[in-house]
Formats: C-alpha cells, structure tokens, sequence
C-alpha cells in the first residue's frame, strides 16, 4: 500500500489497521487504542464525533483484534481507568501519566475526577534506568486547541516512555495526532503508523514536515 506520508523515519499509512498491516513489520508496539467509553462504537477513539455507528468499529473489539494480531512482541498500550477490567495482558504495575492537578472530564456529579492513565507495558527488551512507575507531564486544557486534535498526548511524554522500548522500528496503529510518531523520530528511531482519519493523517504529515509544539514536561 503507498504511503500517506514517508520521510527517513517516519512511515504513515491511511486506513483501518486491520486492514492496513504493514505496521506488523515492526518491532515494538507503543499506542493509544480506543477504549470503548464513549459507547464503544466510534470510528476512531480519538474522534471528536462518531464517524461510523456499526459494530465493525466497535472500538474495544479493534483493540482486542489489534493487540491479537501484535502477538506477544514487546507493547506499551495506553488504557483508561475505567477500564482496568479489560486491560491487556501486562507485566507487573501499569505505568501512570499524572496529568497534573485537572480532574478532566467524566461525571460531573462526582467531586473526583480521573486525572491519570494507564500505560501496560509487556514483552521482553525494555531497557533503561529504574526509576518510578509515575510519568507526571502536565496536560494543560488548551492542548487539544493548540494540537488540533481532541486528545493529542505531549511528545515529551512519548519521548520518556519510547526511551524504554526495545531496539528496532516502533509501530502505532492507532496513530491520532502523531505524537508517538514525532517522538520516535526525535529518538532517531524509526515508526511505522497507521491513522483511519484523514483529516488526522493530514495532521500529522504537517506536524512532521513543520516540527511539533510540544507541552508539558516529564518527569
């Protein structure tokens, strides 16, 4: 399949990653799938608005699909935490985004709102220096505004958590905004992504040709 965009570390590809699997190639899997909570049927779970209303996009079917189709090859899988019941298999603690002092969106009735993520880390390779479980990089409300996409995550952030991954080209199927994209060729490693919307295609292609504004800080 030809490319959407391609550069000397970046591979980007336009369509469903069922579909489109040339991202299989890689070797590490670092994503951010849909997690079903917005009815679990959407076209893309980072899509403002459902797309498709079908169950061929039942989104946590397509990450249970895609996760089967990794096979047991090294993968670092972003989840929520109102999804800890169907999280993927995982080796030891979950890694956590603290996002800072927001409490972000979910029922506003209740006086706690989430303000982390999970990231479940599993295979073998992964190296680095021992350190905390806890990633905090704040997520400032304008993010989304400033990105161009609903629920883009900080490169710094991708940085941090793809310095741990184990050698060879990293794959993100689920690719949003880019950033898990920009952060591996910041590494100087190479990616394969793969993005169902094009106007999110698009959006990246431009972050790639026209550098990235980052947020946040790691820690």
């Amino acid at each position: 399949m030809t490319p959407y965009y391609e550069d000397e570390s970046v591979t980007l590809y336009h369509g469903d990653c069922r579909e489109v699997t040339e991202w299989l190639e890689a070797d590490v899997l670092v994503t951010d799938p849909p997690y079903g909570i917005a009815g679990g049927r959407i076209s893309s779970h980072k899509a403002a608005t459902p797309v498709h209303a079908d169950a061929a996009w039942d989104s946590l079917q397509v990450r249970d699909d895609v996760l089967a189709m990794w096979g047991a090859k090294p993968r670092m899988v972003f989840g929520s935490p109102k999804m800890q019941d169907r999280a993927p298999d995982h080796r030891g603690v979950p890694l956590v985004w603290d996002k800072g002092d927001s409490p972000g969106m979910g029922d506003f009735t209740w006086p706690f709102g989430a303000s982390y993520e999970l990231i479940w880390v599993s295979g073998d390779g992964w190296v680095g220096t021992r350190r905390s479980s806890v990633f905090r990089v704040v997520h400032p409300s304008n993010a989304a505004t400033v990105v161009g996409h609903p629920t883009p995550k900080p490169v710094g952030l991708m940085e941090k958590l793809a310095s741990y991954a184990p050698e060879g080209v990293i794959a993100d199927p689920f690719a949003g905004s880019g950033s898990t994209l920009v952060a591996a060729r910041n590494l100087g490693r190479k990616s394969i992504g793969v993005e169902l919307e094009e106007r999110y295609c698009e959006l990246i292609a431009k972050r790639l040709d026209q550098g990235v504004l980052d947020f946040g800080t790691p820690a």
